[in-house]
């Protein structure tokens, strides 16, 4: 190697950055001790800034570009160096690239669940997870209170710092907001512009712009979760009553287009009914005829109580019950059973208004007539 080849392996030419990473956002050139030479080539690519350092202090900043770098570009960094030469001979820097662009779909997510107060539910258990988007706003400050002196600052190392805040402020909001559990998905837009707003002071700090932060779902349990659809279940089926009655069709109309499942469902529910049959008769005949003694024999026990009256009643266009007669009766004295309201027990052909049925006329004349005007 020449004397020229080896005094000129000293100088630095260009100074660019190809950054092929995708979550770098700051990196030292690579000096080596070499010195960058007057008239070097500067390249700065789109979302990029360069900073020149000289003994750790930041001296001139330049954005996208070809730029000379002569005495007459770098004017701040010649005032701190003080060249007696005014660049007339290699100078010695760091030279550090800044990414500006934005950080896209970085996650954030609750550790452990929020306790929340809901009017409706009570205390409840609430996960959130969702995403974030940022960018380095301002460079010089961003080196100066993360990066210092890595040549290689990377976006992982510092979500976690992000994520705390973005986790903490979130549950703040959330549990302020007192917006019903089952109102949050239709809230989900409003919380986290409003969550914008409020977090941008704390990121300016670190020189650092949060583009978006988007609530992606807020979830309780999955033992509430079961619950919840239970609670949904029920809502859709309503009436129990009409709802077994349809089931009840459905399955006649299943075994009438199924004749095998049909004869062998047929079969069963002729079977109980006739068991049912037998059973009363066999009662029946175990019962002593009218006028006759029963024979002597040693007494079993007490015979059953009697069954009390089951009422059903049409409240609200809805049927009602059953309902004892003592019930009945209070619901008489409260006004709630009319003389015209519709009433059935077993063995009633249809429904009856109630001042019809014998059995509820005691029930009216009981109730208290009007205040005298």
């Amino acid at each position: 190697m020449g004397l020229w080849e080896k005094v000129k392996g000293q100088f630095i030419d260009v100074i660019e950055w190809v950054d092929d990473t995708q979550d770098s956002l700051i990196w030292k050139f690579p000096r080596e001790d070499n010195e960058i030479k007057n008239g070097a080539q500067l390249i700065v690519r789109e979302s990029q800034v360069a900073i020149f350092l000289h003994e750790g202090e930041i001296g001139d900043i330049f954005g996208p570009g070809r730029v000379e770098l002569t005495t007459a570009n770098i004017p701040v960094l010649t005032t701190l160096k003080s060249w007696k030469y005014a660049f007339n001979a290699p100078f010695k820097c760091d030279v550090y690239f800044v990414s500006m662009r934005q950080f896209t779909d970085l996650k954030w997510g609750t550790k452990n669940p929020i306790m929340l107060r809901d009017a409706e539910f009570g205390p409840v258990r609430l996960r959130a997870f969702g995403s974030y988007c940022v960018k380095v706003s301002d460079p010089e400050a961003f080196i100066k209170q993360i990066a210092g002196t890595d040549t290689l600052f990377q976006m992982s190392e510092i979500t976690g710092q992000f994520r705390n805040i973005l986790v903490s402020r979130f549950a703040d909001s959330l549990a302020e907001s007192k917006i019903p559990m089952l109102d949050l998905a239709a809230n989900y837009n409003e919380m986290g512009d409003l969550l914008l707003g409020n977090l941008q002071p704390e990121f300016d700090e670190y020189g650092i712009q949060l583009t978006k932060f988007l609530i992606e779902n807020i979830s309780v349990p999955e033992e509430v979760e079961k619950a919840l659809d239970k609670r949904t279940q029920m809502g859709v089926i309503g009436n129990l009553s009409a709802y077994t009655q349809f089931q009840t069709a459905e399955a006649i109309e299943d075994m009438a287009n199924n004749p095998n499942a049909g004869a062998n469902a047929m079969g069963m529910i002729a079977g109980v009914g006739m068991g049912n049959i037998m059973g009363g008769a066999m009662q029946g005949a175990a019962q002593p005829a009218a006028g006759q003694q029963p024979p002597d024999q040693p007494a079993a026990g007490p015979p059953p109580l009697p069954q009390q009256i089951q009422w059903f009643a049409a409240l609200d266009n809805q049927q009602a019950g059953p309902f004892t007669p003592d019930q009945i009766k209070q619901m008489v004295t409260e006004g709630r059973i009319t003389k015209e309201t519709l009433v059935w027990k077993q063995g009633m052909a249809d429904w009856v208004p109630a001042g019809q049925v014998p059995d509820m006329t005691a029930f009216f004349g009981s109730v208290p007539p009007p205040l005298p005007k």
